[in-house]
């Protein structure tokens, strides 16, 4: 594959959707080939999972990791591996470790999300946009609350993103801080990565 895989990972209210469309339109700024995408997908699979988050209906936790583990194999195979093959930088604003994040929170077993997901490809960066539980929840307080933003599960979740970045699978950066300065940071990342590519 010729392309770069960018993930953008964080708790409910981090600000990855924002950062990631940033990062996308200012690579495209800068010259370079980019496509935003994002978890859950536009297939199938990711659109009854939004809905049933959008609805407030609750899953079975196994059930909602295979369901998100299908819309995985969905989503890398027919939306990142076909941009990445054209050469493009694919910027993912969610991925695998929001499975082993949100459905681990819920007691899914770690080791099991992570053999269901057996086929994720690996991105090139993987970066955590880290904020404190309750400023993650103040800025989605204006929005609908969904299954997927229970502040009683957010504190497991951030452990587990932090665990994640102490195995250095994830790359921390901090988010409480004004937009600007955080896009500063996830920009110098990505251009440090393709730096490194050349």
């Amino acid at each position: 594959m010729k392309g770069i895989f960018i993930v953008i990972e964080g708790i409910d209210g981090s600000g990855k959707t924002i950062q990631s469309k940033l990062l996308q339109k200012e690579l495209i700024k800068k010259g370079f080939k980019a496509v935003y995408t994002a978890e859950p997908s536009k297939g199938f699979i990711g659109n009854f999972l939004r809905k049933t988050s959008f609805k407030g209906i609750k899953l079975n936790p196994e059930f909602e990791t295979l369901l998100f583990a299908a819309d995985r194999f969905y989503h890398i195979n027919f939306e990142v591996i076909p941009n990445l093959n054209e050469g493009k930088i694919v910027v993912c604003d969610r991925y695998f470790y929001a499975s082993l994040a949100y459905q681990g929170a819920q007691g899914v077993d770690l080791n099991w999300i992570k053999t269901v997901n057996k086929f994720v490809i690996k991105p090139d960066l993987a970066i955590y946009l880290d904020v404190p539980v309750e400023v993650g929840l103040s800025r989605i307080a204006k929005r609908k609350k969904t299954v997927f933003e229970k502040s009683e599960i957010e504190e497991k979740v951030r452990e587990i993103y932090l665990k994640l970045v102490k195995e250095n699978e994830l790359i921390l950066v901090n988010a409480n801080k004004p937009i600007k300065d955080v896009k500063k940071e996830i920009i110098n990342l990505t251009l440090s990565l393709l730096k490194n590519k050349e």
